[in-house]
């Protein structure tokens, strides 16, 4: 399926991208759903995939976590089901990210799929990502406040973070094809109008306490051997209890001379962008291919197709995937970022054959049954 955006990036960039919510009417023309009820039910049986379902009967609130094992004890109202990541398990789905590319690929975090009933919704909340909603199925109607630090929260149920009243400067209905843009902070509040299905595919970062915490932890890993602070041009203090503004400075600029080491930086930050927050749908090979066996059936017209959502990405002169380094050129690294179905003819020098065979046994990328 191939969907195309009519957005203006340039002009959504410019004036809404972390600014401000807005609702864009029919950016999907002739929209179709990539799945369906059932399958996004069976999806949520599966035990790698996260799911959930929320209710909202008579006023109480609840919410229950997969995998499930049947549905028919909901009702016909007041219940939603989500499961996260559904472009890592299902390619039709995973097509609906596609038109979203342009934006930088390291912040894309997964294609979260809502089936909801009448009158269902989640609760007025506030997430920590940017992310866009894609109305599919039936309708559902937003109410989106501007962003407010002073806001309260409260747990409508133990996993359930709700927020008290706001102003809503969004208060309408996305029908088929319509997408509401949410930045990172804005409460909002969904509630469906009849049966319905809504795509969200959101861009997040992690805080920078949690990525100074990955990146000591590689430090650690990688720099066997310790940096002591040293100071040969050290005097008597006059207060040896306290400790001196220059040794401060000269600590902090030890931390910081790590963090602006580009190969270690670099090398952390691609290793740990590229491992997905999600289970993938990756099977080693089992048992592995030999090369020989590789080689003939890439030449034989076999195809060799990636994982759906596999994160590939470039840092500095590196391409990294699933977290490690892929030692290959520049060119074949853009390839492997951009090309999803690989050829003989993509991959004929022995280098590349002899690592694309690593990736493939971990399954990365597989031979599809034509």
């Amino acid at each position: 399926m191939n969907y195309k955006l009519t957005i203006d990036w340039n002009d959504f960039l410019t004036n809404y991208w972390q600014k401000k919510p807005v609702i864009l009417r029919k950016a999907f023309t002739n929209f179709i759903d990539p799945i369906t009820p059932d399958e996004l039910a069976g999806l949520a049986m599966e035990e790698e995939i996260d799911s959930r379902i929320v209710s909202n009967k008579d006023g109480v609130w609840d919410a229950k976590y997969g995998p499930f094992t049947e549905y028919h004890n909901l009702g016909e109202d007041h219940w939603s089901l989500l499961v996260q990541a559904v472009d890592h398990w299902h390619e039709q789905a995973a097509t609906l990210v596609e038109p979203f590319k342009c934006i930088p690929q390291w912040q894309f975090d997964d294609l979260m799929i809502s089936y909801a009933t009448q009158g269902a919704g989640v609760g007025p909340h506030i997430d920590n990502y940017d992310v866009f909603i894609i109305q599919g199925m039936g309708s559902r109607r937003w109410q989106v406040g501007d962003r407010n630090p002073n806001y309260k929260q409260f747990n409508a149920h133990k996993v359930l973070l709700h927020v008290e009243d706001y102003q809503s400067i969004i208060d309408e209905e996305l029908t088929t094809g319509d997408i509401l843009y949410i930045p990172i902070g804005c409460p909002h509040n969904g509630i469906s109008i009849g049966e319905s299905l809504s795509y969200s595919v959101g861009f997040m970062t992690q805080t920078s306490q949690e990525l100074l915490s990955s990146f000591a932890d590689y430090v650690i890993d990688n720099l066997p051997n310790g940096i002591y602070y040293q100071d040969p041009n050290l005097k008597l203090p006059n207060d040896p209890h306290r400790v001196q503004p220059y040794e401060l400075t000269k600590l902090q600029d030890q931390i910081i001379d790590l963090i602006k080491t580009p190969q270690l930086f670099n090398d952390w930050f691609g290793k740990h962008i590229t491992q997905s927050m999600h289970e993938l749908n990756i099977v080693p090979v089992e048992p592995p291919y030999d090369y020989n066996e590789f080689e003939s059936l890439l030449k034989n017209g076999s195809k060799l197709h990636q994982v759906p959502s596999i994160r590939i990405l470039k840092v500095g002169d590196f391409g990294y995937i699933h977290g490690e380094k892929i030692d290959l050129p520049m060119p074949i690294i853009d390839l492997l970022c951009e090309t999803e179905t690989l050829y003989y003819k993509h991959l004929q020098n022995k280098n590349v054959l002899q690592i694309m065979l690593e990736f493939v046994n971990k399954g990365y990328w597989y031979f599809a049954e034509e």
